[in-house]
């Protein structure tokens, strides 16, 4: 806890005026002090004096000094309790507001003085005070009385409430301290005596654990059983002195005791359950602490001393702001003040159970949620009403704040309803729908005589339930036909409104669970607020039901917009309505609102004010309807004979206006309920229609002839006589003639007729009925009572009955009386042939013919076609049977009358109708039939086209119909399928007629470029890169980048692909395909382009990131673009902007700007260059010029340069001038001597080089030599003269220059270089051994490669006379040679052997180097001695170059040569030998040639035999290949084993990875069709098609594999380059087509069920794709060995039973070992 001092609310006084109490109203509006001047101030929050008032004593007529001991306030805030210690406590009301007028309502006297004084806040009623004598009091403010709750032996000190209010403790000055609780001991906790403190126990107090302290200096905390918890003793502290206040924050986490100049503090810790001493609150010359009291939201301290002061202190744990609009302050742990920053206003969150607040957010600035380790806080700051429910918070609930008065968490499917200011759950639900317009909860938001608290919600999106959440049971459950979107309660809950997807709006009644659709089309849908009236938006219409009981009353108004919301405020109610620009509002009429809550508050007398101010409209009628209604129900008779008025009901309105008097004479007679009389129950009972309620209410009193008296008022009479007749009324008999005269002066002569019937009067009965008019019943009556006989009665019936046009009673009536042509006649005019027909088979046979067709006719018209088909075909009508049929839909009878129609022609009109019929019902045959009999085959062909039946529509369009004729009608189909989007069908209807550009083209319009791409691919090959780059630059136009990418690539474009990239400013794409396709100089260049885009520290970065920043320097300087480069050698190191300015000068040099470029070369620390410009370009003073500044060393080369220009020019004189400038004089000598001037060379050296004069005159004889002698001959005479001359050196070198080119003669040049090695060791020593090398080499070039060895020799140079002996040839000199250098001896050798391998000499070779000698046969491929070499250096050898030569053949394809060499040369299996073997086998294999696979099979069967343990799984696989491929072979030609080369042909599928795919699927398709397995071939010729395509169109792979998924069948295979069997794929292509047109096909695998699993698989399958389970294969057919198996007995390989017995039976031998083996039928 942080104490902090925020201001001083008093200053001390002078004199001083001890603060005695302090109190703080629970509001934390008001603030108390009261001083020893007996006046209590009163002060605001922020510490401003608001009020002042004097204390009274407690006896005004004997006033003696006193003192207030104590101050309380109560807990709503509006008294305070003052506690003086002259005996007296009163309570002065003060009110909530300031300045409210003050007075005594309470006061309490007693006999010993007042110490101190407490009010629980959970006693509003009762105030407690101790005494002086030991007392602890409680004051009843109802009373006015005060009674002693107990009594202690010494002064009361202290009293402490408390944190619920429900106990005191007190402190006593003897060291007891008591505690009392006001439940009578319903807590269970124990009363009295709770503890015994060492000292005085001045200061005590209640919160987390109770406090003490005292003149003893200690401070002790004590548990709720009196136990010790901790102390904190203080004794030695000699400053301090006695303890005086103690006081506990709200929370009763922390506690503060008031000491001399400070305050201790003490924090609650819940993790440890001890109190913690927090550093005290040091207060310089505070002295000593006589009061203080906590702000009850725990934000501030308020404390009091001796002198007057009152400080007033902040206190919290810790602050922080909430998005900067609210403040919160963690007063403590459990305890957070909100403060909105705007308004200043503060709410206090609390957690009541004392947990921790660990996080806290606001939610539209409005909506408070806190979390604690078990709760959940939430909270309305409008409202200010908090709530706390026990909650595990998970991070996963989600909130909504909708509803003013309830927050719904949702969480785990589950909706909670939380009521604010309601600690616990209102209810609860599951739901997955939370929208906010999916739920609707109503909490009391009317008025009602009842709790009203209900939710609706979605179950699911079709049902709705209604729960009411006081009794957690559903009101209704509703479910709907289509999705509901919206649904909203009435303000009472007693209506539901909900709208649906179809935008229709429904409305529910929940008492009657009735649904009423009330509009289509709604857009907006809404209860005005407070009101039952409902507004909705219908398009342009606004409707309004003001009375929603009425439903089908609307008011509507048109409007132009969309309605945004409905206000209500200041009496008046608007529809907001946005018209895109402005906004305009739309008034309802508020008293026809206000009606509605009149009604529901039953102010009927307000509803009949609000509707008489009304016009009568629709609405008003059906509001006048409901008050009557309502009023009706609560027989308020007044107010609904007045509804019934307003609605023009006179009839109601004067029945009820007789009531009303009856009403108010009963009350005047009887004084008594007037409504309760029972005439006036029995009268509002008929009016409401419930006549048997009235006739029950006049028989419970005897009022017989009331009720009787009713029903006659009615009409009633059958009612009133059969009254009569259950009570025995004398009347009875009088009572029924009135009622005969009665009916028949109202002309009910038919009620008469069956009076008199009933009496047994026939004759009167017949004649009442005939007048009646109802002569039937007088025919039942005259036929019944047998009075036929009485002819004049019967004819008047007869005539009566015709006139009523009631025939078939008539004509019966006159074929009794034999009257049998008149009856005919009846019966025909009555259209009753049945009658007719019977009638006219007696007596008139004729006429049958005739009357049935009649009958089929009337038949017919009556649209009963049906029932007239028979009586056509009675009548030998069949046209009209067949029409009638067909109207009928009777297809059959149809079909069966057209068949037998002769001549058949006459049938003609109907087959098109019966085709179109059989046609629609895919009774194709019969469609046909009918078709081609009506002449119109192609409308059978169109009908077989779409219904995919191509084979059918192909054979009869073929049939009658000609080939342009078929085409046209292919193309036809083909286009209406296009346009009906089935684009496969119409891709091969267009490839059966040839027509692959016409599929193209449908492919491009519909932009499918793949499949575009793919019949390009096989139709135009060589329009394939052309169609690429047309769709890419197409695709690239319509902005679809990446599928133009893909089409550049495709078109081997792959740099429009980077321009297109680079247009579109998307570097990184173009970056990726220059890196891609275009290497590393495309894809710096496009760096470069995407670095100048971004420009600056951006491209920078970019080059860095590629690492190219270097590159893109270096590719700017090479185009020029030097600014950039400048630009990128800023953020690179210093050499490479050097290096910029190097190559910008070099530009520039080029340019011809030499001033800049000798700049750039400046900046780029390379003056040098700049120096070399100038001289390139005979600048010479600007040469000099630089070379003065930046380089002297170059002044030299300056000049040299310089005077080699003047050298050339002729200028010999400035030439040495400049050279000797340059202090070069040696190359004016070079110049002179190169220009053959040696007169000027001896001239000018003699002057400044004398010491090349000697070597010049040398050079000058040589010349004039050489331009004397002739060849070789005169160099040779020259040398003999300088050794004639003693100048030995000079004819060494002369010597040494002769070459064959001047000398010919080998041996005369072989004697003088040996002249010139003897005269050099002879004479110049230092210079014999480099003139021997050089000699030695001038030898070897004329091939004297022994003498030149003889001269190494003797100069003991052994190594290099050994190489020329080599050279040469000569290997036994060299060998000789090895007595003074044998450790030349393996050099010599490996000399030899290498001369051998170079030299061809093999042969010679194998004794040397026996491997060098199989390397050469290798490397020159002569296997044949190769291999034979090998074989006789051993088995590792052999295998060594058996594995060479097997690579060679496998690279070569030369497989039926390899295999021979390896059956001769078979090395015997090992794990080195393995590979190879294995490397052969999947070559051979991958060939599919039968006859290596056949030796393959031997020599992998002899292999695997002889060393079992060393073959792997790999090649026991190939083995098993190569056997079953073989094994094929063998069956397919032998008669009788077919179905083994099928079984076998499918087995080998599982190994298309190996093996051909492409060969291997036609071979099984083609070995399964001859077996009649026609699924298995369809669906291995069709992945042959696929596979063939593929390769056609380059594929490397194939991955397609939807009819063999989940099999062990490779669904990824690598392809071959071509096809194999392309010669046989068309007719396989028809006959795949053809059968693929067959529905009766079955085209699925054929499957079993793993024995394993029970999971359904395929049925060759080894192994279970669900439970791995794997089956071993059967040696004669490849297929998994199941149940019943056999061995053989010799090899002991499994096969399945049937297919070995079969097998065997016929070849009689094991087809794996191959040895001789008998059927095993009882295995």
């Amino acid at each position: 806890m942080q104490i902090r001092h925020l201001k001083t609310i008093q200053s001390p006084t002078d004199p001083p005026l001890r603060v005695t109490a302090l109190a703080w109203t629970p509001s934390n509006q008001k603030l108390a002090v009261a001083t020893s001047d007996r006046v209590i101030q009163l002060f605001d929050e922020t510490g401003e004096r608001k009020d002042r008032f004097a204390t009274k004593p407690g006896d005004p007529k004997a006033p003696k000094p006193y003192y207030i001991c104590g101050l309380v306030f109560s807990p709503d805030s509006t008294k305070l309790a003052v506690a003086q210690s002259d005996n007296a406590v009163f309570v002065y009301r003060l009110g909530l507001e300031w300045g409210e007028k003050k007075s005594i309502v309470n006061k309490y006297i007693q006999n010993a003085e007042i110490t101190c004084l407490a009010w629980p806040r959970e006693q509003p009623n009762a105030i407690v005070f101790g005494m002086m004598d030991g007392k602890v009091r409680m004051g009843n403010l109802k009373t006015n009385k005060a009674a002693t709750l107990y009594q202690a032996d010494t002064c009361v000190l202290s009293i402490a409430s408390s944190l619920d209010g429900h106990a005191i403790i007190s402190s006593h000055m003897d060291g007891s301290i008591n505690r009392f609780f006001f439940d009578d001991g319903i807590s269970g906790a124990s009363q009295g005596k709770f503890a015994f403190y060492k000292g005085a126990p001045i200061a005590i107090g209640w919160g987390e654990s109770i406090v003490v302290a005292g003149n003893d200096k200690t401070i002790a905390f004590y548990d709720n059983d009196g136990r010790v918890l901790q102390e904190f003793d203080y004794s030695r502290d000699e400053e301090e002195q006695d303890f005086t206040v103690a006081e506990f924050s709200p929370s009763g986490q922390s506690v503060v005791v008031g000491g001399l100049n400070r305050f201790y503090v003490f924090n609650f810790s819940t993790t440890s359950g001890q109190w913690e001493e927090a550093p005290a609150k040091i207060i310089e010359n505070f002295y000593v602490t006589t009061a203080l009291s906590w702000k009850p939201d725990g934000s501030r301290l308020v404390a009091g001393n001796m002198s007057g002061a009152v400080e007033l202190f902040d206190c919290c744990l810790r602050r922080s702001r909430y998005k900067g609009k609210f403040e919160f302050t963690y007063v403590s742990p459990s305890q957070v003040i909100v403060k909105r920053l705007s308004t200043g206003s503060r709410i206090v969150l609390k957690s009541h159970y004392g947990y921790e607040i660990e996080k806290v957010n606001i939610f539209r600035n409005q909506y408070l949620i806190a979390n604690t380790a078990d709760t959940l806080l939430m909270g309305d700051l409008a409202t200010c009403k908090l709530s706390e429910i026990p909650w595990q918070n998970t991070g996963q609930e989600r909130y909504y704040f909708e509803n003013p008065n309830v927050c719904m968490v949702f969480n785990a499917g589950e909706l909670s309803l939380v009521e604010y200011g309601v600690n616990e759950i209102l209810g609860s639900c599951r739901t997955e729908y939370t929208s906010p317009h999916l739920v609707s909860v109503r909490i009391n938001e009317r008025k009602a005589d009842e709790d009203i608290k209900k939710v609706a919600y979605l179950i699911d999106l079709q049902t709705i339930d209604i729960l009411d959440l006081n009794t957690g049971i559903k009101v209704a459950t509703m479910s709907h036909d289509c999705r509901v979107d919206w649904l909203e309660l009435s303000g009472k809950a007693n209506k539901l409104l909900f709208r649906d997807k179809k935008r229709q709006l429904h409305l529910y009644d929940v008492a009657s669970q009735r649904r009423t659709t009330l509009l289509n089309f709604c857009s907006y849908v809404q209860w005005v607020p407070y009101s039952d009236v409902v507004v909705a938006q219908n398009r342009g219409n606004l409707c309004i039901w003001y009375s929603i009981d009425s439903p089908e009353r609307v008011t509507m108004f048109p409007i132009k917009g969309e309605v945004e919301d409905i206000e209500r405020a200041d009496g008046k109610t608007e529809v907001i309505v946005d018209e895109g620009v402005n906004t305009v509002s739309y008034t309802l009429d508020e008293g026809l609102i206000e009606f509605g809550t009149a009604l529901d508050d039953k102010d009927y007398d307000r509803a009949v004010g609000l509707l008489e101010t009304l016009e009568l409209t629709p609405e008003t009628e059906a509001m006048w309807k409901s008050l009557s209604q309502v009023a009706l129900k609560d027989r308020d008779l007044a107010i609904a004979e007045r509804c019934f008025a307003a609605l023009g009901d006179v009839a109601s309105t004067r029945y009820l206006h007789q009531i009303s008097v009856m009403t108010e004479e009963t009350f005047q007679n009887q004084h008594g309920d007037a409504v309760q009389h029972y005439a006036v129950k029995a009268r509002l009972a008929m009016l409401d229609k419930h006549f048997k309620i009235a006739e029950a209410i006049f028989l419970d009193q005897g009022k017989i002839d009331e009720a009787m008296n009713m029903y006659q008022t009615l009409h009633q009479w059958e009612l009133s006589i059969k009254l009569a007749e259950s009570k025995n009324h004398p009347q009875l008999e009088t009572l029924k003639r009135n009622y005969l005269q009665w009916l028949l002066e109202s002309g009910q002569e038919d009620k008469a007729g069956e009076l008199k019937e009933a009496d047994g009067d026939t004759t009167a009965a017949i004649n009442l009925y005939l007048k009646a008019g109802m002569p039937a019943r007088a025919a039942n009556l005259l036929q019944s009572s047998q009075l036929l006989s009485n002819s004049d009665l019967t004819e008047r019936v007869a005539d009566a009955l015709l006139r009523q046009g009631l025939y078939e009673k008539a004509g019966e009536l006159l074929e009794k009386l034999g009257h049998s042509e008149r009856a005919l006649d009846a019966y025909k005019r009555g259209k009753v042939f049945r009658c007719a027909i019977e009638l006219a088979r007696t007596m008139f046979p004729q006429e049958v013919v005739n009357l049935e067709e009649q009958w089929g006719d009337y038949l017919v018209s009556c649209k009963r076609t049906d029932n007239a088909i028979s009586h056509y075909i009675e009548a030998g009508k069949s046209l009209k049977a067949v029409e009638a049929a067909i109207s009928a839909r009777q297809w059959k009878k149809a079909v069966a009358i057209v068949d037998s129609l002769q001549p058949p022609e006459k049938g003609q009109p109907y087959f098109l109708r019966l085709a179109a019929h059989f046609a629609e019902n895919h009774e194709y045959q019969l469609a046909e039939r009918y078709y081609v009999m009506a002449a119109k085959p192609q409308e059978a062909v169109e009908m077989y086209t779409r219904a995919s039946r191509w084979e059918n529509a192909h054979a009869l369009a073929t049939t009658y119909m000609s080939a342009d004729e078929v085409a046209l009608l292919y193309i036809s189909q083909a286009r209406d399928l296009e346009n009906q989007g089935n684009l496969k069908d119409a891709e091969k209807i267009y490839l059966t007629v040839k027509e692959p550009d016409l599929a193209i083209n449908m492919y491009k319009n519909h932009r499918l470029y793949d499949d575009m791409i793919r019949l390009v691919t096989a139709h135009h090959k060589d329009l394939l890169i052309e169609t690429h780059l047309y769709l890419a630059k197409t695709l690239e136009t319509e902005g679809n980048l990446k599928q133009a990418e893909q089409h550049y690539i495709e078109g081997q474009d792959w740099k429009s692909a980077i321009n297109m990239y680079c247009a579109s400013s998307m570097y990184e794409d173009a970056y990726r395909i220059a890196k891609a396709y275009g290497g590393p100089s495309a894809s710096k260049q496009v760096a470069y382009l995407w670095a100048r885009s971004l420009g600056g520290e951006s491209a920078v970065k970019l080059l860095s990131k590629l690492g190219l920043l270097d590159a893109a320097i270096d590719f700017a300087t090479e185009n020029g673009a030097f600014e950039f480069a400048f630009e990128l050698s800023r953020f690179a190191d210093k050499f490479k902007l050097a290096d910029v300015h190097y190559k910008h000068a070099m530009f520039l040099e080029d340019e011809g700007r030499f001033k800049e470029a000798q700049q750039a070369f400046e900046l780029a620390g390379k003056p040098k260059e700049a120096i070399l410009m100038y001289i390139h370009n005979e600048d010479w003073d600007a040469a000099l010029r630089v070379a003065e500044v930046y380089d002297p060393g170059s002044l030299p080369e300056v000049l040299v340069g310089q005077a080699r220009v003047a050298f050339d020019r002729g200028d010999y004189a400035k030439a040495e001038a400049l050279l000797l400038r340059a202090q070069h004089p040696e190359v004016a000598v070079k110049l002179y001597r190169d220009k053959k001037m040696w007169k000027e060379a001896l001239q000018f050296a003699k002057e400044y080089l004398p010491s090349k004069v000697a070597e010049i005159n040398i050079e000058h004889e040589n010349s004039k030599l050489g331009n004397n002698v002739d060849g070789g001959g005169d160099m040779l005479k020259a040398a003999r003269i300088a050794e004639q001359q003693q100048n030995h050196s000079q004819a060494v070198d002369l010597y040494l220059n002769l070459s064959p080119n001047f000398l010919g003669d080998a041996d005369a040049l072989q004697e003088a270089w040996e002249k010139a090695v003897e005269l050099a060791v002879k004479f110049t020593p230092e210079r014999g051994r480099t003139v021997i090398e050089a000699v030695c080499a001038k030898l070897s070039s004329i091939n004297r490669h022994g003498v030149a060895a003889d001269l190494y020799t003797g100069m003991e140079m052994y190594k290099e006379a050994i190489d020329a002996y080599i050279m040469g040839g000569l290997w036994e000199k060299a060998r000789q040679l090895l007595v003074f250098a044998p450790t030349y001896s393996a050099y010599v050798e490996n000399a030899y052997a290498a001369h051998l391998k170079t030299g061809g000499y093999t042969d010679a070779l194998v004794a040397v180097d026996a491997i060098a000698a199989l390397d050469t046969y290798a490397r020159r491929e002569e296997w044949d001695r190769c291999l034979e070499t090998a074989q006789a250096q051993g088995m590792p050898a052999l295998a060594k170059y058996v594995n060479i030569y097997a690579g060679s053949m496998l690279k070569q394809q030369r497989y039926g040569e390899l295999l021979s060499k390896i059956v001769r040369y078979r090395i015997p299996l090992s794990s080195e030998s393995s590979d190879m073997y294995s490397r052969i086998s999947s070559e051979i294999l991958r060939t599919g040639h039968s006859e290596d696979i056949h030796v393959l099979r031997d020599l992998l069967w002899d292999l695997v035999n002889e060393v079992p343990t060393m073959a792997d799984d790999s090649l026991s696989e190939y083995l098993l290949i190569a056997h079953l491929h073989a094994l094929r072979q063998y069956c397919s030609q032998k008669k009788g084993l077919a179905y083994f080369a099928a079984k076998q042909s499918i087995s080998l599928l599982r190994y298309t990875d190996i093996l051909p795919p492409d060969r291997i699927f036609f071979e099984a398709g083609e070995a399964a069709k001859e077996c009649g397995m026609t699924n298995m071939a369809f669906l291995c010729w069709n992945r042959f098609l696929d596979i063939s395509d593929a390769i056609d169109e380059g594929e490397a792979t194939l991955q397609d594999s939807r009819d063999f998924a989940d099999t062990d069948i490779p669904s990824e295979v690598e392809l071959p380059l071509q096809s194999i069997t392309s010669n046989k794929r068309e007719e396989v292509r028809d006959w795949v087509l053809q059968l693929s047109l067959d529905q009766q096909v079955k085209r699925d695998l054929n499957r079993r069920q793993c024995g394993s699993c029970g999971e359904d698989i395929y049925e060759a399958a080894l192994s279970c794709r669900n439970c791995q389970y794997i089956w071993a294969p059967c040696i004669v057919t490849g297929y998994p060995i199941l149940q019943s198996s056999v061995n053989c007995t010799s090899c002991n390989r499994a096969a399945n039973k049937d297919d070995w017995n079969k097998y065997v039976a016929s070849e009689k031998a094991c087809p794996w070992c191959r040895k001789q083996q008998n059927p095993q039928y009882f295995a």
